[in-house]
């Protein structure tokens, strides 16, 4: 299998130049140069089958060129040892709990896969991973790559806009991981890091490597848990709906990717926060990128997603084809809280914000449309302590496992919103 870049001005890749690269030369996303469509048994045995070996079957097509498929399927079974259940919330409605990974939120999946694959890869040369962060990306990658040989974890994040459960969990690592905190937005770290790509000078001295979802290896894992759903679903006589909480649209891109692989789901929802560009381009065909705004489903706040590419490139750039499959909702914060406060109230069910957002869409669709509807719950209600008690006024219990987070010192190093800076903090650190 080759990736080539949606740029379309690079030569085409293999798996293992894609994932150590993360960019292309010519600045564009990594792309699969064909998309395979699995066997109908496959989906018949999904019931059957755990998450790894669903990966396995999954991710072969894409990474067997260079790993082999034993040590692909140690490689999965590392990454996925943990549990991704299927909650029924209300009639007709299902949260995917993607939160019960090391972190606590979907991006360990991902994260946890990209870090695996770069160590397999990884020769004599030391890897600079960066990686822009509005909250979870952080967290996952940090813990991922923590004490990964040969791998070095640069993470950007905006000041005082990520939560401080999701801070303390990549400023209190030390090892391989330091924290840049940008004295701007999530858009300004996440320009920054491209910027370092684009950089001749510091690619010329450092091996660079991305791990936000614009690399391959954290992309393409996303898909696995897509098919994991599917097969919990006790009824499939109506069509499946997916909605999902949607920033840099990796998350996404993954399940449309699953979708063209033959998973049979009726219509994914971009279910997004005030940063709608992608909602009001599937409304009205006009893409206008604009600054981010700050809302409580903080991970969310972009207004550049990176990931639009590939959508653009999944559908050959039609948007008759992709506004069939895919519908935008946009919500404020106001619809967000109530949405989240009600749902505790009448099913004792807790979500986090993002995954509040998703809910709303997949409600608000199904007013019209018939179907079972899935909505990913990306992250575990704790990691936004003070937005979620405050909603619903009561004490959220945290998990041991990210208490002990809060115990720790935070070190991060301040960093202006400028890239002169950060080129000379990795070229003299």
């Amino acid at each position: 299998m080759y990736f080539y870049s949606t740029n379309k001005k690079s030569n085409k890749t293999s798996f293992k130049e894609a994932v150590i690269k993360g960019l292309a030369d010519d600045k564009g996303l990594f792309f699969p140069e064909s998309i395979p469509v699995l066997p109908e048994k496959f989906f018949q045995n999904l019931d059957q089958m755990s998450l790894p070996e669903i990966a396995l079957e999954v991710a072969k097509p894409f990474a067997k060129d260079d790993i082999p498929e034993k040590d692909l399927e140690n490689l999965l079974n590392e990454t996925l040892n943990f549990e991704i259940p299927l909650r029924r919330v209300e009639e007709d409605i299902h949260a995917l709990e993607l939160f019960h990974g090391p972190t606590r939120a979907f991006k360990d999946v991902g994260a946890r896969f990209m870090a695996r694959c770069l160590g397999y890869f990884s020769g004599e040369k030391e890897v600079t991973v960066l990686v822009a962060t509005s909250g979870d990306t952080g967290s996952a990658v940090a813990n991922g790559f923590l004490g990964v040989e040969g791998v070095r974890v640069v993470i950007l994040y905006p000041e005082g806009k990520v939560s401080d459960i999701q801070e303390k969990q990549f400023t209190t690592l030390g090892n391989n991981i330091t924290a840049l905190e940008v004295k701007g937005a999530f858009d300004d770290c996440q320009r920054m890091v491209k910027q370092a790509f684009m950089d001749q000078e510091l690619n010329q001295k450092q091996n660079l490597s991305s791990a936000n979802s614009i690399n391959i290896a954290r992309l393409l894992p996303q898909s696995f848990y897509y098919y994991y759903a599917y097969g919990q679903l006790k009824d499939k006589s109506k069509p499946v709906i997916f909605s999902v909480p949607s920033g840099n649209y990796g998350n996404l891109t993954a399940g449309l990717l699953a979708k063209r692989m033959g998973l049979p789901v009726q219509q994914f929802l971009a279910a997004s926060n005030l940063n709608s560009v992608v909602p009001e381009f599937l409304a009205d065909g006009v893409y206008q990128e604009r600054p981010s705004i700050a809302t409580i489903s903080n991970a969310m706040d972009v207004g550049a997603p990176s990931n639009f590419v590939r959508m653009q490139e999944l559908y050959g750039q039609s948007y008759d084809r992709m506004t069939a499959d895919i519908s935008g909702f946009s919500y404020t914060d106001a619809q967000t809280s109530e949405a989240l406060a009600k749902i505790y109230q009448r099913t004792n069910y807790l979500m986090d914000p993002h995954g509040a957002v998703g809910y709303l869409a997949l409600k608000e669709y199904l007013a019209k449309n018939e179907g079972t509807g899935i909505f990913l719950e990306t992250a575990h209600p704790a990691k936004f302590l003070e937005t979620v008690e405050e909603i619903i006024e009561k004490e959220v219990e945290i998990p041991e496992d990210l208490n002990e987070f809060l115990t720790k010192e935070k070190h991060s190093v301040s960093l202006a919103n400028d890239f002169g800076e950060l080129k000379d903090f990795l070229l003299n650190n």
